[in-house]
């Protein structure tokens, strides 16, 4: 257990300075001392060729990335964004430690390594963390925490102190049942369950941007939920080697799990069902990335499938989140699942001494004439009603693109009848109604009521 941890803690002890260097430098006075030896001017232009070195060899493997939208680990949206180039710097400057130290006792090297590898582990831990996820605002909190730990522990690596402050934490234990542990051992379990599980993260972010690059309709389905299942594996395997790491015994987890999941089957039952609903979507491809659907009186197409939710887009832009049992136990209208055709209607009215053939025929190639509808099926028309004001008649076309929307390609084709119609000379019709007056039963009473309403009363003249 304590070995285990150790490696996490000792990292800066991995690059060693050779015998021939000379004896080991401590404390901060000392290193003082070794920076002010004539070599340290040869040691600066070897670090200052590594740099460059490291920055060509990463500028020429970056050219061979079709995209650079920061998606990348060990690519960045520049070349110093990357891990790449740390990773390479830190490897270039440690050849060259071993090589220059043949010749002469070492001064800025010894500074570099901690400095470099604090450098590589703080931009492989921020890369890691921002694809695994992506726009998550406790992403942030992490980078800041993760960069103030690797910088303090270079500060106290090249100052000598942490060798110090390690022994004086293994000197504080306390016993817990048959186990003796220690402030040191907990701090070194803990760092070692961080980078076990930042490997994790690391490893299952790579497989799923590799299942996911080019996956497209039932596909990306499939390999969702192997990139689900890929992840939720490597993230429970690393949690066991991270409690491993820590010290505690996974033989007692027996006992804890049963307890989890009685929890599970009565706090946590709902959400459980989500996470199994899920799956059970991604495997049975009853609806898949893409689909439009209509759920109670939202429709819009899946956008998402999440392990607990899935995200539904409608045509207004209004995103839903589905908890994934709605799926499972509820009615859902797959408008998609096995045919991607949409049928649409329109309805017109002309007037009643239009030609009802003509209509038809007219109604129909202006369906045609748009490129999203079908010629097969091919557009139908009905006359459906005899209105109050004309002749109604229903015109029915076929999509197979519903995920561009519905009222646009409506629209279209109301234009081109609406031109047809008039090109022709056929009238649309609009409700007319003639009112007609009639005098009250006083007025058909008196004879002279109609004479006394015409005729006007005489004006007086002008004085």
């Amino acid at each position: 257990m304590a070995s285990a941890g150790a490696v996490s803690l000792a990292a800066f002890s991995l690059f060693p300075v050779p015998a021939a260097s000379g004896p080991q430098v401590e404390g901060l006075q000392g290193w003082l001392s070794v920076l002010a030896r004539p070599s340290a001017l040869a040691e600066l232009g070897a670090l200052l060729a590594c740099v460059l070195l490291a920055w060509l060899a990463a500028r020429v493997l970056s050219r061979t990335q079709p995209l650079r939208d920061g998606s990348s680990i060990l690519f960045g949206r520049r070349i110093v964004d990357g891990v790449l180039f740390p990773l390479l710097l830190l490897c270039l400057a440690y050849v060259m430690q071993t090589l220059l130290g043949r010749l002469f006792p070492l001064a800025l090297f010894r500074v570099a390594l901690p400095v470099l590898l604090a450098l590589a582990a703080i931009r492989l831990s921020v890369k890691v963390l921002q694809v695994a996820f992506k726009d998550a605002p406790v992403v942030r909190a992490l980078e800041r925490t993760v960069s103030w730990l690797a910088w303090a522990l270079m500060v106290l690596w090249v100052s000598g102190l942490l060798p110090i402050i390690l022994d004086e934490l293994d000197n504080i234990k306390w016993k817990v049942g048959g186990s003796l542990l220690s402030v040191r051992t907990l701090l070194q379990g803990a760092l070692t369950a961080g980078v076990v599980l930042l490997i994790t993260l690391w490893v299952s972010s790579a497989i799923e941007s590799r299942l996911l690059r080019s996956a497209t309709g039932s596909e990306l389905s499939l390999r969702k939920v192997v990139s689900n299942a890929t992840r939720a594996g490597l993230m429970f395997v690393g949690l066991l080697l991270a409690l491993s790491s820590v010290g505690i015994d996974l033989t007692a987890l027996s006992v804890l799990g049963g307890a989890i999941g009685v929890g599970v089957g009565f706090g946590l039952q709902k959400l459980a069902a989500n996470y199994v609903s899920g799956f059970v979507m991604l495997a049975e491809r009853s609806v898949r990335i893409g689909d439009n659907v209509r759920i109670d009186t939202f429709e819009g197409r899946i956008t998402d499938i999440k392990a607990r939710y899935t995200v539904v887009r409608a045509q207004s832009g209004r995103e839903s989140i589905v908890p994934n049992e709605m799926f499972i136990s509820n009615r859902i209208e797959n408008l998609s699942l096995s045919d991607t055709r949409v049928l649409q209607s329109t309805v017109v009215s002309v007037g009643y001494d239009s030609d009802a053939a003509l209509v038809m025929r007219l109604l129909t190639e202006a369906a045609l004439a748009q490129q999203r509808v079908l010629a097969e099926p091919a557009p139908g028309v009905n006359l459906t009603n005899f209105g109050a004001d004309g002749l109604e008649f229903t015109l029915n076309y076929w999509i197979d693109d519903p995920e561009n929307g519905f009222q646009n390609v409506r629209s279209l084709i109301n234009l081109a009848i609406l031109k047809s119609l008039r090109e022709h000379h056929i009238d649309i019709p609009y409700p007319q109604r003639v009112i007609h007056t009639r005098p009250g039963p006083a007025a058909r009473a008196s004879p002279d009521a109609p004479m006394r309403a015409a005729t006007p009363e005489p004006s007086l003249p002008d004085a």
